[in-house]
């Protein structure tokens, strides 16, 4: 299979090649900055540990860059998959072809990472350093392989399968934990009835990872709902389309804006807490990785949006051919940015104020409550204008789409 690889590797176009070192370059990011992180974890004072948590975070949006990269890269290579299939290779040669492949990738993104954290930190801990390489490169082999999973690859091409996921009930019921797990922990505090004060902050800990897991994959029952209502209120045809695909596959969208959700929802909580401890250095650096985290997540949004119309290619296509002018499509791209944005990146904001605010009801003072407010409603338009940005950015990407080539069978 590894000869086979490096076989077709020889024939990659300029686009498949580009794709490919994102996705290395995605992974050695991801591995010298949780490398970082959790190098940081020894250090006990406030600075240390908030700079650890935003090197963490910018992991996650470049975790969601490597893992589009690989979906968008599985629907592109036609000419290769299609060979495959011709020299006798069955579909599930195919996918593990995509998760050898991706693998592969991230195996040598998190070498330069790793060899660049090492150089950069020499007397910093080293034994996490494996271990964080090997979870990278397992991540990226089963990005590669769920990625796989969509793509149907036959000698006459490739064919997105389309298996489109609507909202599920655990989605909530993790939600709830996550509240339950939290509110408890905050409520009880040192009477915690299991090993006391750990106790209790153990289950906060747990009920703010269950909560951010559940607020990202609710999020699909929120823009299913959101874009329902808009389709129904729509005032221009360019609406009513917007409405109606995102109503069609809300996971998607939910997916695509998850680390944006999460970037939203940490940039409310750090302004909640600044209002009451004050600005910092190590503040400073948690809003820079922040900012990074979004224009991560915004290059995510645009990998997104190119696979959205690999999906409907033909669709938009003949809308073209029958008159549509290319202007009116793009603004279909702009409200559907809308519409799955905006329900998301408000609750984002209004979850990360209050998991801040509520457990410090006793001492947060009404003065500071301005501050945290316009913090979050400041996070949640960054996040709603980000995605209007990538919209707009991708209108390139529908100019191709359009071209009438796209409607042959």
């Amino acid at each position: 299979m590894i000869t086979v690889m490096r076989m077709l590797n020889r024939g990659r176009s300029r686009a498949e090649r580009v794709r490919a070192w994102l996705v290395a370059a995605g992974a050695g990011a991801a591995t010298f900055l949780v490398c970082t992180a959790v190098s940081l974890a020894d250090f006990q004072d406030e600075g240390g540990s908030l700079t650890g948590l935003g090197l963490a975070l910018l992991a996650l949006p470049v975790a969601g860059l490597v893992h589009q990269a690989n979906r968008l890269a599985s629907a592109t290579r036609e000419r290769r998959l299609a060979a495959l299939r011709l020299a006798g290779a069955t579909p599930d040669d195919v996918r593990r072809l995509g998760a050898l492949e991706g693998g592969w990738l991230a195996l040598l993104g998190s070498l330069g990472g790793a060899a660049v954290y090492v150089v950069t930190h020499l007397a910093g801990p080293l034994p996490q350093v494996p271990v964080i390489m090997a979870a990278v490169t397992l991540g990226g082999v089963q990005s590669g392989a769920r990625a796989s999973r969509h793509v149907v690859a036959s000698p006459l091409g490739v064919v997105r399968r389309s298996r489109l996921r609507g909202p599920r009930v655990r989605d909530l019921l993790l939600v709830v934990a996550g509240v339950g797990l939290f509110t408890l922990g905050a409520v009880l505090k040192g009477r915690f009835p299991l090993f006391g004060p750990y106790g209790s902050a153990l289950a906060m800990t747990a009920g703010l990872v269950l909560l951010l897991f559940g607020v990202t994959l609710a999020t699909t029952w929120l823009i299913r709902v959101y874009a329902r209502r808009a389709g129904r209120r729509a005032g221009s045809p360019e609406m009513l389309l917007a409405a109606r695909l995102v109503e069609a596959d809300p996971r998607a969208w939910a997916r695509a804006l998850s680390v944006v959700s999460l970037t939203v929802f940490f940039g409310a909580g750090a302004g909640a807490q600044q209002a009451g401890v004050g600005y910092s250095h190590a503040h400073a650096l948690v809003d820079l990785a922040l900012l990074v985290a979004l224009v991560t997540s915004a290059v995510a949004l645009v990998v997104h949006q190119a696979e959205e119309l690999i999906d409907h290619r033909r669709s938009f296509a003949a809308l073209a051919a029958s008159g549509v002018p290319e202007r009116a499509l793009g603004g279909v791209l702009v409200r559907q940015a809308v519409i799955a944005a905006l329900p998301v990146c408000v609750v984002a904001a209004v979850s990360g104020t209050a998991v801040v605010v509520l457990p410090l009801t006793e001492v947060y003072q009404v003065q500071w409550l301005g501050w945290a407010a316009a913090r979050a409603v400041a996070m949640a338009g960054i996040g709603v204008l980000a995605a209007v940005l990538v919209a707009l950015a991708a209108r390139p990407l529908l100019r191709g789409a359009l071209r009438l080539e796209e409607l042959r069978a």
